[in-house]
């Protein structure tokens, strides 16, 4: 029976999707070691309405700075891989890296090159067609694009789409502690957001995001941050409308050492083999709790002021001590002042809070994921016996396997932060 309703939505699927176009926007510096993979998922999909938007970029005067003269010439490599390409589907390239096309001034980065793809895509496409955003060095397996338009036909009122992750583990052991102990920090991040089920429980990489192109225009693209763009993204479009955070695919972003970007995946890694984790730190759970209150507090605090656990902060944050008196007066009721207080106290304040009051729990990373485990799952997580940074590269990889198909299936049971 399931087998059969199965086969009968993917018919009505594909005879209503024949229109339906996926445009991939895709940033490239520098990487002409993962390229090839990356091209290669590609032509293997079994949903073949796509077109690549690839944006090859670096600054100007990357060609002519000794030490940064081989990121040019990889770029070069890169381009002149995509132009002598036989692959069976279309490929638009930006350069951005060639003599005279640099990036120049301030408008540089990752965040530029998906801006230039993304709105390069978004003057070509149909209101219903998708922006996939993704990494040169991710890889995914051959449904991949078939489930993310399937997702989309089966969600059609969603403002974005947050793809599951993994991390693959390399042959060196150095890498894989640091790539292990970062996603562990991220996916405790995320179960905590999850199980006080907040609007902005997703975890955002530029290597798994999805949306209309409607919604591209409708929000006025992404902006150009150096870093962290994905993130801010996200929470723009989840500040919109609805994000779903679960679709039965998987992306695997490459574990590696990077600094050009000033804080994210690779700039973590490089910190953490230095033993410097206390920028990641593993978040108390109860401080999630605090945030929970506040934003349970929101139709309250429609009538009359009472106390938050999150009020010194947000006045200190805001400099004013009326946080909520200008929120109800631009409200027309209830609902739009709750809103108004979720836009206000978005995923980049509960990051700010959780990283002020962290120190003031005086707990390890170590004694902070056992608390959270056994607060949470009592009877069933793996030992926490050993310092992070020197136990057994294997208990490290179950703690991380553990808290991944957590996420997972919470993710599954509360797909859609609305």
């Amino acid at each position: 029976m399931c087998l059969f309703k199965f086969a009968k939505t993917m018919h009505t699927w594909m005879n209503s999707q024949t229109s339906l176009k996926i445009y991939i926007a895709l940033p490239v510096m520098a990487e002409y070691e993962y390229l090839p993979a990356v091209l290669e998922c590609l032509e293997k999909q079994s949903f073949r309405n796509f077109e690549l938007v690839v944006c090859v970029n670096q600054p100007e005067e990357y060609s002519t700075i000794p030490d940064k003269i081989h990121i040019y010439k990889d770029n070069q490599r890169c381009l002149n891989l995509l132009n002598s390409s036989s692959l069976s589907f279309d490929i638009e390239i930006i350069d951005k890296s060639s003599l005279g096309m640099g990036w120049k001034g301030k408008q540089q980065g990752v965040g530029f090159a998906r801006k230039t793809a993304m709105d390069f895509i978004a003057q070509k496409a149909k209101n219903d067609d998708i922006i996939l955003s993704l990494d040169a060095d991710t890889i995914f397996g051959r449904d991949y694009l078939e489930v993310i338009a399937q997702t989309f036909y089966d969600y059609p009122f969603i403002s974005a789409l947050s793809i599951p992750y993994y991390h693959p583990l390399t042959q060196n052991e150095i890498t894989n502690r640091c790539i292990l102990r970062y996603e562990i920090y991220m996916r405790v991040y995320a179960l905590n957001m999850l199980f006080i089920h907040n609007p902005y429980a997703f975890t955002a990489m530029g290597s798994s995001m999805a949306l209309k192109t409607d919604t591209y225009r409708k929000i006025g693209g992404i902006t150009p941050h150096q870093a962290g763009e994905d993130f801010y993204f996200l929470q723009k479009l989840r500040k919109h409308g609805s994000v779903l955070t679960w679709c039965p695919t998987i992306v695997f972003p490459a574990s590696r050492f990077s600094d050009r970007v000033i804080f994210g995946t690779g700039p973590a890694m490089i910190r953490g083999k230095e033993g410097h984790w206390e920028a990641y730190p593993i978040f108390y759970y109860s401080l999630f709790d605090r945030v929970r209150i506040t934003f349970e507090a929101f139709p309250k605090l429609y009538f009359e002021n009472i106390v938050t656990p999150m009020d010194a902060f947000l006045k200190d944050i805001f400099r004013t001590s009326d946080i909520w008196g200008p929120l109800r007066k631009n409200s027309r009721n209830e609902k739009s002042f709750v809103k108004a207080c979720m836009q206000k106290i978005d995923a980049l304040r509960i990051f700010q809070f959780l990283k002020r009051y962290q120190p003031d729990v005086k707990k390890s990373d170590e004694i902070c994921l056992k608390e959270f485990l056994m607060h949470y799952f009592p009877d069933n997580h793996p030992p926490i016996n050993e310092n992070l940074d020197t136990c057994d590269i294997n208990a490290l990889q179950k703690i991380r396997n553990f808290l991944a198909m957590k996420e997972y299936s919470y993710r599954q049971h509360y797909p859609l932060l609305q």
